[in-house]
Order: structure tokens, then sequence, then C-alpha cells
């Protein structure tokens, strides 16, 4: 097979410098990965999930939102639209503390930050999973959000994205993306280092892609060969975090890197390898749900049940993660801005429920590739002159498709993809 750019070809693209921020974290668990751990626990009954004892753990911690919906009426597929974030905090549990260094102990040690932050979207009828990824150093406006203790934060004009939930934790992300976008947001959930480790080890880890010549990465430990890796544990956590070690060493890059990720989770989690096996559907529903913050409106047993009904029929070609359109932000080369007018049109397309279309490349800053199968050789056309280059064929664009512009990179879960190590090949 042979990695290539999204289109076949490579287009230059704007680079986004090396980020100087602390070293950042993870990514994980997805809502569709989430909505699959509640899917196999509620596969028998409602009443199978609750007595496992779950709920209880779920719903300790549960944070309030401010477009908390009302509670279900009853039992079946939720209707209309589902949006949820989904953040990743550098929190430094002790357990895993030792393991980070500096990070977590010494002079750069500093308080959470929502490093990873995942805005996912089903649509109502026909359902389509979409989840975009925003890069950490956004800058862009914070709202005012509420504190644990009640108090007001005031709203800021431009500060980076993942300083929201210092300010007013999850609530106060959800509130940022949800001013951002335009979405009326009512779910959401948290996941932080540790939690990443023990979801992975749950399922046996997942397969991910090194293309070029290996990874190196001396900021996370990873020194690895091309190829197909089986990554579980503190290597899944690792190779979350690895900013220098693919693509060009920027943030842009490593967000296109878990994406890979997530797209293999997506495609693990719903193979026989996992649903067939009752011991790892049981592993990974219970750890998933200890290792996972939701929003009070995420806790009610019966609302997990309802939105699992609502995706787990999404095929891989409607199953599209991207990213945030983004510029450099002309004061500072290290941070970016909103590309607010690229991206008016994934949020329209979203209100609107209309399906998407991909024109970019797979990922920023050279950070992946498409694996493409090898083609079939096809028949002479008999209306091309020999020696001549047969004219590109331009893919139909379906009535009522949307066509996103070129500056939002992403892929599909039906495509393979794999990071572009920093080795030479």
């Amino acid at each position: 097979m042979t990695p290539r750019s999204a289109r076949g070809r490579r287009l230059p693209i704007a680079r986004h410098g090396a980020l100087r921020s602390p070293n950042p974290l993870l990514q994980m668990l997805t809502v569709v990965g989430v909505i699959v751990a509640v899917v196999v626990v509620s596969g028998v009954s409602v009443a199978g999930y609750a007595a496992v004892g779950l709920v209880s753990d779920f719903a300790e911690n549960a944070v309030e939102l401010d477009d908390a919906p009302a509670a279900p009426p009853s039992l079946g597929a939720i209707e209309g639209p589902i949006t949820m974030v989904v953040t990743g905090t550098d929190e430094c549990e002790d357990e895993i503390a030792d393991s980070f260094g500096g990070r977590c102990k010494g002079p750069d040690a500093s308080g959470q930050l929502n490093d990873v932050n995942l805005l996912v979207h089903i649509s109502d009828a026909p359902r389509r999973v979409t989840v975009v990824s925003f890069p950490r150093d956004l800058m862009l406006p914070i709202p005012s959000c509420t504190r644990e203790d009640g108090s007001q934060t005031s709203a800021m004009r431009k500060q980076p994205l993942n300083s929201a939930y210092s300010y007013g934790g999850l609530g106060c992300v959800v509130n940022t993306l949800s001013s951002l976008s335009g979405l009326s947001v009512p779910y959401a959930a948290k996941v932080s280092f540790g939690n990443v480790i023990n979801i992975t080890d749950a399922i046996g880890g997942v397969e991910v892609c090194i293309a070029g010549g290996g990874m190196r990465d001396r900021h996370t430990g990873i020194d690895w060969p091309a190829g197909i890796r089986t990554v579980s544990g503190y290597d899944a956590l690792q190779f979350l975090r690895t900013r220098h070690g693919v693509g060009d060493g920027s943030d842009l890059g490593r967000i296109s890197n878990q994406q890979q990720y997530m797209s293999r989770l997506v495609r693990k989690l719903v193979s026989d390898e996992v649903l067939s096996d009752v011991g790892t559907l049981g592993a990974l529903a219970g750890t998933a749900v200890k290792n996972v913050t939701p929003s009070d409106s995420l806790a009610n047993p019966l609302r997990l049940v309802q939105i699992a009904l609502a995706a787990k029929d999404v095929p891989f070609d409607d199953i599209t993660f991207l990213q945030y359109p983004t510029y450099t932000d002309p004061a500072d080369v290290n941070k970016v801005v909103p590309d607010y007018d690229a991206a008016e049109q994934l949020w329209a397309a979203l209100i609107a429920n209309q399906p998407l279309q991909l024109s970019g490349e797979a990922g920023k800053n050279d950070a992946v590739v498409v694996v493409e199968p090898p083609a079939a050789e096809a028949p002479a056309d008999p209306a091309v002159v020999e020696g001549e280059t047969p004219p590109a064929e331009v893919p139909a664009v379906p009535d009522g498709t949307v066509v996103l512009p070129q500056s939002i990179t992403g892929s599909t879960a039906a495509q393979e993809t794999c990071s572009v190590g920093n080795v030479p090949g």
C-alpha cells in the first residue's frame, strides 16, 4: 500500500511553528468510544446496565452545564441532533506523576489545562458523526464562566483555548466552544493522563501506523520504527502526546496524529475482537465509566443509552474527523487564531443537517498520509491519444452535500491513515 495525501498529491500549506508551551498531553475516548462502551453494556437491556452498578460511579463527579437538557422521558433513540464536548486535561495523578518528571513536579508544573478539545456532533436522521478537534493554542474569546464555588469569571477577549478549564472547569470549555461554533452543547465529558492509560489497557491497545523512517521524540521517550504498532497504556499516552515526533513538530500536526488514533480506536471498538469478547466488553464498560468525568446530562443511564442508540449504526464513511481551520496569530507566530469564514461553512452545514465532503488534506503540516490500496489497472481509454496524460477525474458532489474548504483538513473512519514520523525514510 502506498501512503499519499488525501487527494494523491501534496499541496503547499502554512506551517504552524513548534509551540513552546509545557508538555501537552493525551487524546482519548471520543464520544464515539464512550457510546460504544455504553452500547455494549446496554445491549441486553437497560436493567442489565443498571445492574452492573456503574451508574453511581459515573455520576459521582458529574458537572452541571448551562445548556443541560430535560431528563429523558422514555427509552428509545434520542430525537434531533446531539452535540457534545470531550476534553482531555493534563492532570498529574499521583500514580503517574513520577513518569512525567518536570511536567508534574518540576518548575514547569502548573494547574490543569484542557490541552485536547473535541466537539462531537451527531446529526439528526440520517445520523452522521462529525468530530472537530481544536488546537490548544487557539487564541479566542472566552466568555464569563461559573466556577465550582458559584462565582463568575470575567469574559476575556483573547486567551488560549487550553486555559479555559483553569478558569471555570469543564463548563467553561463547553461555553467557549459553544460560543465559537454557535451550537448548543448539552453534553460533555473529561478524561486525563491516567484515564487514557486505563482505558487503552482495557481494550488491549490500539494499532497505529507510522510512515517514513520511524518516530523519535526525546520528550516522550518514543523511538519506534516505521510500520504498524500496537500501543496501550503508557505507550498509547505518549503516542498521543508526541509533537516533536510527527510531521513538522507542531501542535497542528499532533492533532492529525491524534485523529489517526481516534479513527483506529473506533474500528477497534466495533471489531469482533472487542464486541465478541464478553470479558473485554465488561472491562471496557467498567473502566470507561470510572475514568470519565461526565456532565450531569450524561450521568443519566437512560440518556446514555438513547445517545448510544442514535449513533451505533453510523457507517465509517459517515464518521468524520476534522481539524478546526486557523491562521497564524499575527501577534505571536507560536499561536493560531480562528479562520471564521471557513469554519462558518462547517457550522452552517451541521446546523442544516447537510452531509460533508472533504477537499483538503488528511492532516495539517505533513503529519499524516492516507494509505491507498494498490489500484487495479484500468483498461485503456480509446479516447486518449497515446503519450497524453488523461484528464483527472473530478469527484461528483451529491445534491445537498457541502464541500468544505481546503483549510479544513481531516479524514473519515473509513480511510486508513499513517502518521509521518520525523525520522527520514
